[in-house]
Formats: C-alpha cells, sequence, structure tokens
C-alpha cells in the first residue's frame, strides 16, 4: 500500500512564489485555485512595501490578508521571505516556508540544503499530481530540470539560462542588434537581423531543451529500470504557456501552475511547518 499523508484543506489559502522576475500568487478556497496573479519582483523590498502588494493582489479578487487562513511560501530570493515570515507574524496567519526539511520528499543529492524551494516543490506536485518517475521541466529565469525518481525521491537534475535572460544579454552586449518579440519565425534561416535572432532565440532554446530533456530522461529511466516513454515530462514556469512551448518535443503535461499547486499540496500534508527528516542525510 502506498503512504497515507494527513490532509489539511484550509477555507483560504495563499501561495506565493517569490523567483527572481516574478512573484507569482495562487489564492486557494476549500483546496480548489481560483486565481492567480503576477508582479515584478524587487528584491530590495521591505516588508512593508511586500505587505501592500500582497494586498492589493489579494484585493482583486475581493479578498484581503485578513480572510487568508495561512500562507505557503517558495522563495529564492532570502530577502523577500523575510519579509513574508514578518507579514504572517504580523498578521498571526501560519506560514510554511518550503525548503529541505519541510517538503516531504527524500532528496538524493551530495547538498539537499541547497535545491531551490521551487525546485522541490514542483517535484512534490509532479509525484503527486502526474505520477512518477517524471521530470519537471520549469522555463523561468533559468531553465531547471528536476528529476524525481519512482519512489518519489528528489535526484537531482540540470539548470540552463532561460531563454529571456539569453535574449537580454544579447542585445544588451551588442551594439547593433535589438530587442525584439519572442515569437518562433516561419523558418530557420532568418531573412533580416529580426527573424534570424528569433530563429536562433527560440528554435535553438527548443533544441536545447528538448535535447537536455531527452538525455535526462533517459538516465532517469536506466536508474530506475523502466523504459523512457514512462518517465512523465511535465513542463511548467512562466513561458510554458507560450505558443512556441507547446511544440517542444518529449512534453507529457503543461502545467503553469505547477509550483502554486505543489504549495498547497505541502500545506495540506505537513501543515504545521514541522521539519521532516527524510532522506537528507
Amino acid at each position: 500500500m502506498g503512504r497515507c499523508y494527513p490532509r489539511i484543506i484550509l477555507d483560504m489559502l495563499l501561495a506565493i512564489d517569490i523567483g527572481n522576475t516574478n512573484i507569482t500568487t495562487g489564492l486557494f478556497r476549500a483546496g480548489v485555485l481560483i486565481s492567480t496573479r503576477r508582479a515584478v519582483t524587487n528584491g530590495r523590498a521591505t516588508a512593508d512595501e511586500v505587505e501592500l502588494l500582497l494586498d492589493a493582489l489579494l484585493r482583486l479578487d475581493g479578498v484581503s490578508i485578513a480572510d487568508l487562513d495561512a500562507l505557503a511560501l517558495a522563495s529564492v530570493v532570502p530577502a523577500l521571505t523575510g519579509a513574508v515570515e514578518s507579514i504572517a507574524d504580523r498578521h498571526d496567519r501560519p506560514l510554511l516556508v518550503a525548503m529541505a526539511g519541510t517538503v516531504p520528499l527524500a532528496i538524493r543529492v551530495d547538498r539537499p540544503s541547497e535545491v531551490g524551494a521551487d525546485r522541490l516543490v514542483n517535484a512534490l506536485a509532479a509525484a503527486r499530481l502526474y505520477g512518477t518517475p517524471a521530470v519537471v521541466v520549469d522555463f523561468g529565469t533559468a531553465t531547471t530540470l528536476d528529476c524525481v525518481a519512482s519512489d518519489g525521491a528528489y535526484v537531482g537534475g540540470a539548470i540552463a539560462p532561460g531563454l529571456e535572460l539569453g535574449l537580454e544579454a544579447l542585445a544588451a552586449r551588442t551594439a547593433k542588434l535589438p530587442r525584439i518579440e519572442l515569437r518562433a519565425p516561419n523558418q530557420a534561416i532568418g531573412r533580416d537581423t529580426v527573424t534570424a535572432m528569433q530563429a536562433g532565440t527560440v528554435f535553438g532554446y527548443q533544441a536545447l531543451a528538448s535535447g537536455l530533456l531527452a538525455r535526462v530522461r533517459s538516465e532517469l529511466a536506466d536508474a530506475n529500470n523502466v523504459a523512457a516513454a514512462n518517465v512523465r515530462a511535465i513542463l511548467t514556469g512562466g513561458l510554458s504557456t507560450a505558443p512556441w512551448a507547446s511544440d517542444l518535443a518529449g512534453i507529457d503535461v503543461i502545467d503553469p501552475d505547477l509550483t502554486l499547486k505543489g504549495l498547497a499540496i505541502l500545506y495540506a500534508e505537513v501543515g504545521g511547518g514541522e521539519p521532516l527528516e527524510l532522506g537528507l542525510a
């Protein structure tokens, strides 16, 4: 029999995913995601400024921080993690911060504490929602691939520069290359500078992601004694809804809200926020 997990379904939970580029929030009512909102990350924002932002996003849905039962957070910006902790304390609301030790996964890497919270939450969500073994491909500021073994353990992954990061660097570090619209051209051989850049950026990025996915999927399949076709591949992240992303080879599921769902699952399973020692050695 599979392991049974306690379920704590709150009436109102705010999931917060703080990335280097964007802060994304998900409002859950009775376990159902009813709204997502997004704002630009300001890594130097004070706790007061972060509270104003969160409250403004909530009010778009007719809710305030006072209406929340709890918050769940995945953050890769330590200063903003502290800001959200201050906000939760100020409003006397329970806060569960995702990290190695609070995410109920065995983490079989050399230094578990260095794995980004969003990557662990994505692995948890992939395992619970789509089954294992699995690879999560996250198109964010960085492109990350995270692997979940057949037994649900997080076993590592790969990190590459994100598409928009590379595009911004190309425009910023060259004298004559402009900033361009991010879309796939009709062909790989561009007839002008813009289409040539679009071809190199979008088609090149697709090739990088699909090639890396194929290799990671093969290694994970071998390690778990299954066929590569039995390794699920889930695409998420801010760019996962772009039209060209659906053409990425090898993807089984596109779920742009995977991290937010993972935070809700995390709170449902370990709502008290007590650290869990699960395979961290």
